[in-house]
């Protein structure tokens, strides 16, 4: 029975009124010894609490997309058939241009939310360079089907989704295919090709979109071997012009990284609640020596460019949860770099899919301006939060964390 289904929430639903129908029942009927009656009575009562955190948890793993299977809940997932040393720029010396096409199966994912918005679809990726075997979702904006648009190639976001956590999340708790699907048939937002890919790979543990030989290569899954399979399979544009990221949490993390360390594959991305050091994952097996750390840290990346590069970075947090990390990134970019962060208040939520869903419609608005360099048609969408702070000042990150603390 899967993790997700919809039989094993009715199971759970199920169970729980068992649990809740036996001891109104059967407590005063139970015979025997007096021992014998406390421990039925006893028994019953565990199973009554085991059965409602289980539904808790179906309910909340549905809700957040944390969990896709039951090897992910129980740790014995491994996707990783490989993870040779790739060496400084992740390739091993391969030609990846060189390579044949390989072309993917793709089916309808399923899934709530999965068949939203002209439905998505999923495939089962083998990394030739990664060594890497997880799926792959895609969705494809409204015009890609259409005459008009039969020669035309698509720009393309990588999603990522945070740890733990499912890539299914963007499409079943954020929504983000629905949210978008009516903004780019207005012209407000571009049809971007939006592609989701596994980014937990391992059992238990974070990865921190990292290369690390004899364990993982996941930099290289999400930056080569994924972008590869999209534009053998679909008319997407070539990198870096076409190509950016976009992702929550330590998502978010990866996001802005694959960004800043590969400016020669993408040109954007956008981070919601995200931070710079991997130790902001105590699980990330980038977070393991101080030297991982500061190789896979947005920052010092940043810093120690001699040239900038022409990349654009859209970083929104609130106060100790991703606002000091982008603000520090804002500090040191010099163009062609730019950096916007942007202050959410307390107001607005925790750091939750509440907080990151309203967010969408804007921040694709601006990551159209920055991938055309023009500017969206029709009404910029509105941002659904203020806490003390004028909206003006929030969408151009001049909100002053000030003004956050007083909305505590």
């Amino acid at each position: 029975m899967s993790l997700t289904g919809t039989p094993f929430l009715f199971t759970s639903i199920a169970l729980v009124t068992v649990a809740l129908v036996l001891p109104l029942l059967l407590w005063s009927r139970i015979r025997g010894p007096v021992l014998l009656r406390h421990a039925g009575r006893v028994l019953m009562l565990l199973f009554a609490q085991m059965t409602a955190v289980t539904l808790v948890f179906v309910l909340v793993n549905n809700a957040n997309n944390l969990y896709d299977n039951w090897a992910d809940l129980l740790g014995t997932g491994n996707h990783v058939q490989q993870a040779a040393d790739l060496g400084k720029d992740g390739t091993g010396g391969i030609q990846v241009k060189a390579l044949p096409k390989v072309h993917q199966t793709f089916s309808p994912a399923d899934g709530p939310g999965m068949q939203a918005a002209g439905g998505v679809r999923v495939t089962q990726l083998r990394g030739r360079v990664s060594g890497i075997e997880a799926e792959v979702y895609v969705w494809l904006p409204p015009q890609y089907d259409e005459p008009a648009y039969r020669n035309r190639k698509f720009p393309v976001v990588e999603l990522l989704s945070g740890y733990p956590g499912s890539a299914r999340a963007w499409f079943g708790s954020l929504k983000v295919h629905e949210q978008l699907l009516p903004l780019m048939r207005n012209r407000q937002v571009a049809p971007f090709i939006l592609v989701a890919p596994r980014t937990n790979l391992i059992a238990k543990v974070d990865t921190g979109c990292a290369n690390i030989p004899g364990t993982v290569n996941a930099d290289t899954w999400l930056s080569i071997d994924v972008p590869k399979m999209v534009t053998d399979n679909f008319r997407a544009e070539s990198a870096p012009d076409g190509w950016a990221t976009a992702g929550y949490s330590a998502g978010a993390h990866c996001a802005t990284k694959l960004v800043v360390a590969h400016p020669d594959r993408y040109r954007a991305a956008i981070s919601l609640s995200g931070y710079n050091d991997p130790i902001g994952e105590r699980r990330s097996l980038a977070a393991r020596s101080l030297l991982l750390r500061r190789e896979n840290n947005p920052y010092f990346l940043l810093r120690g460019y001699r040239t900038p590069p022409r990349i654009s970075l859209y970083l929104s947090g609130q106060q100790g949860d991703g606002y000091q990390a982008a603000s520090a990134l804002q500090a040191i970019a010099k163009p062609p770099t730019t950096v916007r962060a942007v202050l959410i208040p307390r107001s607005a939520g925790g750091h939750n899919m509440a907080l990151w869903r309203p967010q969408i419609p804007y921040v694709f608005t601006w990551l159209t301006q920055r991938m055309t360099g023009k500017a969206a048609a029709g009404t910029i969408p509105r941002r659904p939060w203020s806490g003390g702070s004028r909206p003006a000042a929030l969408a151009s990150g001049t909100s002053s964390p000030a003004a956050a603390v007083r909305k505590r």
